[in-house]
């Protein structure tokens, strides 16, 4: 079963199994969103939001120089004068290198490594390196010749580094830039010293950074198992360097590298040890590292690999974004699978005070937008379980979500919708043979003795047409399921707010808000109309 296309939390979503009537003719108003929702999940595992993870900071990592004598204070940011200054320097410690690469007299060594500092010094040093102006002054071959086997180590770590900086930027002349990249990946292999085997692992991470076709070129070439030796280095810098490479290199789309790396030998023990670390950002590179093998590859592995029990204690005791994060993103992702999963990740939280879900509500009553949006999202899928996980799930999740539908922005609300709504409702396997939902009353009952109907009115109002169907969806199961039910919405002005989508552009929106109207307030609005 593929790890993502469940999306267990559309559950709620009308898919046949929510509608607002049990007539067959409506049946067109809810088409199967499976395939969808699958896409959905993978686009969320794959692309990596503003709010949780600054794409050009996270892919790529410049490595600057903390030298207080390399000279380039010199250089005025913004300067017009000072950009064409350094342009030039860049130009002339180019020519130098390539001079002292071609030179063959005694004390050539010594010179060439130093004029490999020098430009290394203008790549790492100011705020805007003039990466293009030393590209095309012909940088990347004489870097490529200062790579090979057979030079000092200080040359390979200094040249390794000019192409760590150098992969960060944009550059055109892509062909030139992929040179060097069979030297870095042998300089990962045993023989190499750490150091140079950390730095080329950077710069390898900063290339896959970049694109998919650059990833696909990578794995081809190999730099697969020596990334993943690395990444189970005793040395923590070097594991954790090699487990953010790592993720850059698999995060896809394709679903190659995650299963291939999900494929290699003590992959899996040696990131559930990681996940033990002290060092939380060990812990968080290899959190990311998971997220996408759980996203991309066969989630059944993880669940017997015994880490979800370290997941569940980084989830309910760290207060550090950067770990809460991609723990969530896995923990999210497992249980986007069947029953099982789910199952698993609740006995993970068994030793855990207030268990996975006391951890995921933790989570939701931060003040972070971005927690409390991917915290919703997994409650929405464990929500979207048997009635058993429903059950676990209510009593410590309900306020909390209700307390979003409140208070959070319009995104977090949608999140938080959703798990409501499965919460609300029967398991699939209750209702296969329904044509509409069958609610779990004493949950619905709640939610509507807490005052939350209103909040689904207002959503009902939004302009974003997904919030909207949100709104009369919930609407709908509470008019439907609940004896005074109608009487509740219509306290709320619901319907004015259905009225409003009458005439709605959207064909779906206008046809549900049309059918509501006639099914539960059909009497009145006829009444209105012969009184008018």
């Amino acid at each position: 079963m593929d790890a993502v296309s469940p999306a267990r939390r559309d559950r709620f979503k009308p898919s046949g199994k929510i509608s607002i009537s049990s007539i067959s003719s409506l049946a067109s108003l809810f088409q199967a969103v499976a395939s969808g929702a699958g896409q959905r999940r993978r686009k969320l595992a794959v692309a990596l939001s503003k709010e949780r993870r600054d794409a050009a900071v996270r892919a790529k990592r410049m490595r600057r120089s903390q030298d207080e004598e390399d000279g380039m204070e010199m250089y005025c940011e913004g300067d017009e004068d000072s950009r064409i200054a350094l342009e030039n320097d860049v130009k002339s410690a180019v020519a130098e290198l390539v001079s002292a690469s071609q030179d063959i007299s005694k004390g050539a060594s010594h010179r060439k490594l130093e004029a490999l500092k020098k430009v290394r010094r203008f790549l790492s040093c100011s705020s805007l390196p003039p990466v293009s102006v030393a590209v095309e002054a012909g940088l990347i071959p004489v870097l490529v010749e200062c790579l090979k086997f057979g030079s000092s180590e200080e040359q390979l770590l200094e040249a390794a580094w000019c192409l760590t900086n150098i992969a960060v930027e944009d550059v055109q002349q892509q062909e030139d830039l992929l040179m060097p990249v069979p030297l870095l990946i042998a300089h990962l292999g045993e023989n190499s010293s750490l150091l140079v085997a950390e730095q080329c692992t950077w710069a390898l991470g900063n290339f896959a950074g970049d694109s998919e076709e650059i990833r696909k070129i990578l794995l081809a070439q190999g730099s697969l198992r020596p990334l993943a030796r690395l990444a189970l280095s005793q040395k923590t810098s070097v594991a954790r360097t090699a487990c953010w490479a790592l993720s850059n290199l698999i995060k896809g789309p394709s679903t190659k590298g995650a299963s291939d790396l999900l494929s290699i030998d003590g992959i899996l023990p040696g990131l559930v040890q990681h996940l033990h670390s002290k060092d939380e950002d060990l812990v968080a590179e290899t959190a990311w590292v998971l997220v996408y093998i759980s996203a991309l590859a066969d989630t059944k592995q993880l669940i017997n690999a015994t880490l979800l029990r370290p997941l569940v204690e980084w989830l309910a005791t760290s207060n550090q974004l950067t770990v809460l994060t991609p723990v969530l993103r896995v923990i999210g992702n497992i249980v986007c699978g069947d029953n099982k999963m789910s199952d698993g990740v609740i006995a993970a939280g068994s030793t855990v005070p207030g268990g996975v879900v006391g951890a995921l509500v933790r989570c939701l009553q931060t003040n972070h937008r971005a927690l409390q949006k991917e915290a919703a999202w997994v409650i929405s899928n464990l929500a979207a379980g048997s009635m058993q996980h429903k059950e676990h799930v209510f009593p410590v999740a309900c306020g909390p979500l209700v307390n979003l539908l409140a208070t959070a922005s319009f995104d977090v609300k949608k999140e938080a919708v959703y798990a409501l709504g499965n919460l609300c409702v029967m398991p699939k396997e209750a209702t296969a043979a329904q044509t509409a939902s069958q609610p779990i009353h004493a949950h619905l009952s709640a939610l509507a003795q807490s005052g939350c109907v209103a909040e689904f009115v207002n959503l009902v109002k939004s302009p974003d047409p997904e919030g909207s169907k949100l709104g009369l969806q919930f609407l709908e199961l509470v008019m439907r399921c609940l004896q005074n039910g109608t009487k509740l919405v219509e306290a709320c002005d619901g319907m004015l707010a259905i009225e409003m989508l009458h005439f709605h552009e959207n064909d779906e929106l206008r046809n549900m808000a049309n059918h509501l109207l006639d099914t539960y307030f059909g009497s009145e609005l006829e009444e209105e109309e012969e009184h008018a």
